[in-house]
């Protein structure tokens, strides 16, 4: 008597497939933003024209307060940092910080040939023993219309003025920031 082989599930192959397909698709957005990065990431400091041809090691990576410094297509200018707020907001919609919210405020030119988006969440603010905060996008919310320079396209040339917020430990001091165009960028650090 002979029985019916069972028949092979293609569970496992179809599987397969799909991993294989997901783990290219992930190595070429990798490849993708490399090339953007390198593309678009040079990172310079100028008070004056910028100079396309010259090579990214010869050029400074940092700048202080009030002067500009370039990475990618924005050129940075950070021209004030005031500390100790405890509050942002008003009477009724408001965000306590944590520790203290620390507000710097930054100009944004667009350098390039077309319009690009400043995001806070590629802004970094560090102490003096190295440790790193991420902006708080979510409470400069509460900053108004200070803070929502930052959500709308900047066109070629233009510049926005703008409030970072950073919810920092109450006995921290900001001593530079790291500035980016793109989470891809190499930033530029500005010390304050």
């Amino acid at each position: 008597m002979t029985y019916p082989q069972p028949k092979k599930s293609s569970t496992g192959l179809i599987i397969g497939v799909m991993v294989a397909t997901a783990t290219v698709l992930c190595g070429g957005i990798l490849v993708l933003g490399a090339l953007v990065s390198n593309r678009d990431g040079q990172s310079t400091t100028s008070s004056g024209d910028f100079n396309e041809g010259t090579d990214e090691a010869d050029q400074p990576r940092s700048a202080k307060l009030n002067q500009s410094a370039r990475d990618g297509k924005f050129e940075f200018t950070v021209t004030r940092v005031q500390c100790g707020i405890a509050q942002v907001g008003g009477d009724y919609l408001n965000e306590r910080a944590q520790g203290q919210f620390c507000k710097v405020f930054v100009t944004v030119k667009n350098i390039g040939d077309e319009a690009r988006t400043f995001s806070a969440s590629n802004q970094y603010a560090y102490n003096a023993a190295g440790a790193r905060y991420d902006a708080d996008g979510a409470a400069a919310f509460y900053l108004g219309e200070d803070s929502n320079a930052f959500l709308e396209g900047i066109n070629p040339g233009n510049s926005v003025k703008g409030i970072l917020l950073f919810d920092i430990p109450k006995n921290a001091k900001i001593v530079r920031l790291e500035l980016h165009d793109s989470p891809f960028s190499g930033g530029v650090m500005v010390s304050v």
